[in-house]
C-alpha cells in the first residue's frame, strides 16, 4: 500500500476511535482504541470501569479511580475473548499509550501503534520503540 493511502486509512481509523472515545463514561479523558488487521476492525475499546461497575471513572476529588481500564487494555482483552488474533495488527488509540498498556499490546503481538495524542510521559512510547512496534503520531491536523 502507498504512503498516500496508508495515510488515509490512518487518518479514517483515527477519526473513528475518536467518536468510540465518545462512549466513555469518564469525564476528565475520553479515549477510544480500535484494533485493525487486514483492514477490519477486529476489536475496539474505551476507558472506563470493569464490566458490572458502575458507570463512574472519578471519585469525589475528580481523581480517576485506581481500577479504571484503558482503552488499549479494553480492546485487547476483549480481542482475546474473541475468536480472533491481535497477531500483526495495528492499534489505533486517541492518547499516546502508558507503560503498563504499552506491556499488553507487546504481549498482543500488535505490530504498529497509531496515537493521536501526546500524553506528558511518554515511557509507554519508548517501550513501544524498543520492542520494535512501529510508533507513528497522527495529529488532529493531520486527520
Amino acid at each position: 500500500m502507498d504512503d498516500k493511502k496508508k495515510h488515509q486509512f490512518d487518518s479514517r481509523y483515527m477519526r473513528m476511535a475518536r467518536i468510540w472515545a465518545e462512549n466513555s463514561y469518564c469525564k476528565r479523558r475520553k479515549v477510544g482504541a480500535l484494533i485493525v488487521k487486514e483492514r477490519m476492525i477486529i476489536s475496539d475499546g474505551y476507558n472506563g470501569t470493569p464490566s458490572g461497575f458502575e458507570n463512574v471513572c472519578e471519585d469525589d476529588d475528580n481523581a480517576t479511580k485506581p481500577y479504571v481500564l484503558h482503552a488499549e487494555a479494553n480492546a485487547i482483552t476483549k480481542v482475546a475473548r474473541s475468536s480472533n488474533s491481535s497477531e500483526g495488527a495495528t492499534l489505533y488509540v486517541t492518547a499516546s499509550p502508558c507503560i503498563e498498556c504499552a506491556k499488553l499490546i507487546i504481549q498482543a503481538g500488535i505490530k504498529r501503534v497509531v496515537y493521536g495524542e501526546q500524553y506528558r510521559i511518554l515511557d509507554g512510547i519508548e517501550l513501544l520503540k524498543r520492542a520494535g512496534i512501529e510508533v507513528e503520531f497522527l495529529d488532529s491536523t493531520d486527520i
